[in-house]
């Protein structure tokens, strides 16, 4: 069982594009619009049924919707031919009680008007419902691939990419992708079918007036042409800044005690400051061109709108066409430039949603951890359980760090990786458990090469101690089970007795029970460190892989650990990552690092004989000498 990768401040770091606060590189656009928004539509291949419904729906609703103002002016034009016939009425000297309307009608006409009205509200109301459900569906599959690739792609992927930027895709993106594809799909469709279905009906009523009110759409269409593409490039500014701003306060919160005892509150202010000043920049430029289509489309439709009024009126009074149709074509007209504001609007949500979008595939189509084959034979015989033959290593294309490495552990041994800060001591632990393959020879367990077993299987042989402890939000009790979800409850307690938390567990109001805050801030860091070493105990694990366990725990809390360590270690392989070089005196083998290159190789005596590196940096220790080479 492995715990968490191993990263410390001494490893090496692989080169590469960070995409942190300090990153230039901001997405504009996407790359490949049409390869991208149908890769994103096969996500929803399994849904085509249902969206057929949805669009035979939305277009129904539709129908509906526009149908309705014709229909409606029917009525007018019956209160007008009332009136109109009362008024020749009195001009001829009819007694009348009031004007001949015929009501009966106009509540016939009203009727289905409030029926049409309702099943367009009825048909949207289902098209949305069933959508949601599409849409949620599909968003759900795309984080599904999207934590699945996070478990594939190799840890280098994490070296080179800020937590703030992945959980901005993970999160943001998928959120962008959701809104759109819930609200904005249909609405494309019914913007497309209304403006279809609009010309049509104007052209019903009088083709004159249908071209006077068609002159707008060149206008209509420079406008969407100018503005779109500027709108388009900030909204993939906005989303990218996002992200970056998403990183600064995930790491400010993180690093909250370290920032204050440090008084950077306000270097981190300023920074932030900085960041959410261009996340808004970029947010209200995006917002605002986007936002200033509607108000010239309806600056446009007016303007035709005043013309039809005119022009209307002279051909009503002149009877070519009746008030009715007149209503029904100004309630046309101002519906018609709708669907044209909708579309641009809808291409800079559109354009929004696939630079999302080619961000998650971004990282679904990262490199994933390949189950690589060495063609190495096996060695049945191998009297070693790890084996390092000609092992060669370097972090991408950089220099070697090994060139031509050896080491033998037998069952039970201890090995101890020693050097100054940054000499590249997690360097060997990232090649044990395949965190990183080799370049060249091979690393054995039990005689077979590591490449020819599953990563999953090869750590189960491991369990690891860090610095950096690593709770996860639970139960105490369920944090110790972690290494080995089979353990008995029984196992579990003896453990936690070994590892010394048994006694300050039970003094909490929970015990075993109580529940751990995200990073487990509710209890001591010398209970957390205690509590990942109970953890090891629980693993039981034939290889354990310590780092400086006991660094972060007082005196009198190491002793005890110490002893723990001493039952925990019995007859059982370890790894120790030391920076105090007086508690690996009895290691079977010492490694000794510097500028991520091995050095030496030995046990205690050997390189104090050899009065090289290591005795330097032993000696130093204990001579107060804080010059190390």
């Amino acid at each position: 069982m492995s715990e968490k990768k191993a990263t410390s401040a001494d490893q090496p770091r692989p080169s590469g594009p960070r995409h942190g606060p300090g990153s230039q590189g901001l997405v504009e656009k996407p790359k490949s619009f049409w390869k991208t928004a149908w890769r994103l539509m096969r996500y929803m291949s399994d849904r085509w049924v249902g969206l057929v419904v949805v669009m035979a729906f939305a277009i129904a609703s539709v129908i509906f919707q526009i149908r309705t103002p014709k229909i409606l002016g029917k009525a007018t034009t019956e209160i007008y031919k009332g009136i109109m016939k009362g008024i020749a009425q009195q001009k001829a000297g009819v007694s009348q009680s009031g004007y001949p309307i015929n009501f009966e009608k106009i509540g016939q006409i009203v009727l289905i008007v409030i029926l049409m009205y309702a099943a367009s509200a009825l048909f949207s109301f289902m098209q949305q419902f069933i959508m949601t459900r599409i849409s949620q569906r599909t968003v759900y599959k795309l984080r599904r691939s999207f934590k699945g690739k996070m478990q594939k792609v190799p840890i280098s992927y994490y070296d080179t990419h800020s937590n703030g930027d992945i959980m901005s895709r993970a999160v943001n993106d998928m959120d962008n992708i959701a809104n759109t594809l819930q609200q904005n799909l249909t609405q494309a469709v019914t913007s497309v079918v209304t403006f279809v279905g609009t010309l049509w009906m104007m052209l019903t009523i009088s083709w004159k007036l249908t071209l006077i009110a068609l002159i707008t759409i060149p206008l209509s269409v420079v406008v969407v042409g100018i503005i779109a593409p500027k709108s388009q490039k900030f909204f993939g500014i906005q989303q990218k800044s996002l992200g970056l701003l998403n990183n600064q306060v995930e790491e400010n919160y993180a690093g909250h005690v370290v920032i204050k005892s440090f008084n950077k509150e306000q270097d981190t202010i300023d920074d932030f400051e900085e960041q959410n000043d261009n996340y808004y920049q970029s947010a209200w430029k995006a917002q605002f061109i986007s936002g200033i289509i509607m108000p010239l489309m309806m600056f446009l439709n007016n303007i035709g709108y005043v013309f039809v009024a005119i022009i209307g009126g002279i051909d009503v009074a002149h009877g070519n066409v009746s008030l009715g149709n007149i209503q029904a074509f100004l309630q046309y007209t101002q519906q018609f430039s709708q669907p044209i504001s909708q579309m641009a609007n809808l291409l800079n949500t559109i354009q929004s949603t696939v630079a999302s979008a080619e961000r998650v595939f971004e990282v679904l189509d990262e490199e994933e951890m390949t189950q690589t084959h060495s063609d190495l034979p096996a060695k049945t015989d191998d009297p070693n359980l790890i084996t390092l033959e000609h092992v060669q290593f370097g972090y991408d294309n950089n220099d070697l760090l090994m060139t031509d490495y050896n080491l033998d552990v037998k069952q039970g041994e201890q090995v101890a990786i020693v050097g100054p800060t940054g000499a590249g001591k997690t360097t060997i632990i990232n090649l044990l458990e395949r965190f990183y393959d080799v370049k060249g020879g091979s690393i054995r367990l039990n005689g077979t090469d590591t490449r020819d077993l599953k990563r999953e299987d090869l750590r189960s042989h491991f369990a690891m101690v860090l610095q950096d402890t690593w709770l996860f939000t639970g139960t105490i009790f369920d944090n110790l089970k972690y290494g080995r979800e089979d353990a008995t409850d029984d196992e579990i307690y003896a453990a936690a007795k070994a590892a010394h938390v048994d006694s300050f567990v039970r003094k909490l109001p929970d015990g075993y029970q109580t529940v751990l805050n995200e990073e487990a801030s509710n209890i001591s860091q010398g209970q957390r460190q205690l509590l990942t070493i109970a953890r090891a105990f629980v693993a039981d694990p034939e290889i354990l892989i310590l780092d400086e366990a006991t660094s972060s725990v007082d005196t009198r809390t190491e002793v005890h650990i110490q002893h723990a360590m001493e039952r925990l270690l019995k007859n059982r392989t370890s790894f120790v990552v030391a920076h105090r070089l007086s508690t690996i005196q009895g290691a079977d083998n010492i490694i000794v690092m510097n500028h991520g290159s091995v050095v030496e190789t030995g046990n205690h005596e050997q390189l104090m004989a050899k009065n090289g590196f290591y005795a330097d940096l032993y000696n130093s220790q204990f001579s107060g000498n804080i010059e190390q080479a």
